[in-house]
């Protein structure tokens, strides 16, 4: 049976799979498009955790790490108990292009429909800044700094 509420996302970026890897395992480099602090350690095991807003961190661990190719983690927010910390799963595959990288995004494990679209709503403009950051452009200040 299918799992009924599982966010996809696709995103082409104009950078080599190599580059998308480091703008989301390296911490200074995932700040630049989500988040006001990280902390991550890509290895199976190693810890996920970023500051995405400002006002909310979201936890959890590394499943399976495939440099320059996929990366999948347990996924939550801390003191959620609708999503708590490594309740979810991410899964990240980049795919490399001729001109540059398909990244294609699974977010399963997620409780209701609601969730489903505010979690879609995150990524999609987390995605849309990574996309940004990579091709060598500023995003700006991040309009969803301060969510709770």
């Amino acid at each position: 049976m299918p799992e009924a509420f599982v966010v996809h996302r696709e995103a082409h970026i104009a950078a080599p799979p190599a580059a998308v890897f480091a703008l989301m395992t390296d911490p200074e480099k995932i700040l630049r498009w989500m988040g006001t602090e990280a902390q991550v350690e890509p290895q199976p095991g190693g810890l996920y955790l970023v500051n995405v807003t400002g006002a909310r961190f979201a936890r959890g661990s590394f499943r399976e790490v495939v440099p320059v190719h996929r990366l999948a983690y347990s996924f939550g927010w801390d003191g959620s108990e609708v999503v708590p910390p490594g309740s979810s799963l991410v899964e990240i595959d980049l795919i490399e292009q001729p001109d540059g990288t398909l990244l294609r995004l699974t977010h399963s494990g997620l409780p209701s429909a609601e969730q489903c679209a505010s979690h879609a709503e995150g990524w999609a403009h987390y995605l849309e800044r990574l996309t940004e950051v990579a091709a060598g452009r500023d995003p700006g200040p991040d309009p969803f700094y301060g969510r709770t």
